[in-house]
């Protein structure tokens, strides 16, 4: 064994309290970090439960509409289907004829009133569809700004700190 006239002694008890105060930092630092996650968290739970409930409400007003739009498209398959092939060969003549004077028609004539509101209603359908992806991806920026500033402000606070 070396003898060390006491300055390994000197370098132990120095290399001791550097870490002592390092582990001290570092719990400063997480202990910095939780606060300042939670104080963000409780700032911006208003504005993430408001838009979450603009997105619950627009996501079930389109799921209405969907359902709606299933049921009436169901409704209109079950009219047109032919109920009897023998009918159909025979109503063949007057269906061309009919188709005809269907197109003659539509080229004079005006939409009718249930196609129309079918139009306003598709369309309202896409509008509340773009509604809710625009309120999803502001509530996922919101979430992603709220956990980039709870990534970074503590350990810049910090830092500051002991500089």
């Amino acid at each position: 064994m070396s003898n060390g006239n006491g300055i390994t002694n000197a370098i132990s008890s120095a290399a001791d309290s550097v870490s002592q105060t390092a582990a001290a930092a570092v719990a400063d630092v997480k202990k910095a970090a939780t606060k300042a996650r939670k104080a963000v968290a409780k700032k911006t739970a208003p504005a993430r439960k408001k838009v979450a409930k603009a997105a619950k409400s627009a996501s079930d007003a389109v799921k209405s509409a969907v359902a709606g739009a299933r049921k009436r498209v169901a409704a209109a398959k079950k009219k047109a289907a032919p109920k009897k092939k023998a009918a159909a060969k025979k109503a063949a003549p007057k269906k061309a004829a009919k188709k005809v004077a269907k197109k003659a028609a539509k080229k004079t004539a005006r939409k009718s009133p249930k196609r129309v509101a079918a139009g306003k209603k598709a369309a309202r359908t896409v509008k509340v569809r773009k509604a809710v992806k625009a309120v999803k991806k502001v509530a996922r920026n919101a979430t992603r700004a709220v956990k980039k500033a709870v990534r970074k402000a503590p350990a810049k606070k910090a830092a500051a700190r002991r500089k």
